[in-house]
């Protein structure tokens, strides 16, 4: 499972003409399930994501987590984060899981990081989305619960 963390002071998604989720301060999660991953992949991205500390503390250090400073997730979903172009330069999907499974595993991480007591806004799954991000700093993280970056 790969994501792109994004810190925010706003984001929000629109698919096919509503806004479906908007926050304030916090994090965009872009969540791509890859095939093979299971629930130890959503455990991984939920205390990642919920843990990481990338908003800064009253010594302008990177130290707070967003369940620290209060702030929102957005998680949209993403398969193209699964896209390789090692070879060529059209990306190839081959590892990107089935929707159905992908689907269910995105859902299961945005259960976990609301069990956490994070809000969290999301897309709309296998929709074409407009997100909308204002990130701050800018701070983009990546992570792969295979760890292969």
């Amino acid at each position: 499972m790969r994501s792109v963390v994004q810190r925010v002071t706003s984001a929000s998604v629109t698919s096919e003409g509503k806004v479906t989720g908007t926050i304030e301060k916090g994090l965009v999660v872009l969540i791509g399930v890859e095939e093979k991953d299971e629930l130890s992949d959503v455990n991984y991205m939920v205390e990642k994501v919920s843990g990481l500390r990338i908003f800064e503390d009253e010594d302008e250090k990177m130290n707070l987590s967003v369940m620290d400073v209060g702030g929102k997730i957005l998680a949209v979903s993403q398969f193209t984060l699964l896209g390789d172009v090692r070879k060529g330069k059209r990306p190839s999907f081959t590892k990107a899981e089935e929707p159905i499974r992908a689907n269910e595993l995105y859902e299961e991480v945005v259960k976990g990081l609301r069990e956490k007591g994070l809000v969290v806004e999301t897309g709309v799954f296998q929709t074409d989305m407009l997100v909308n991000i204002n990130n701050d700093g800018p701070v983009t993280i990546l992570l792969d619960s295979r760890k292969n970056f």
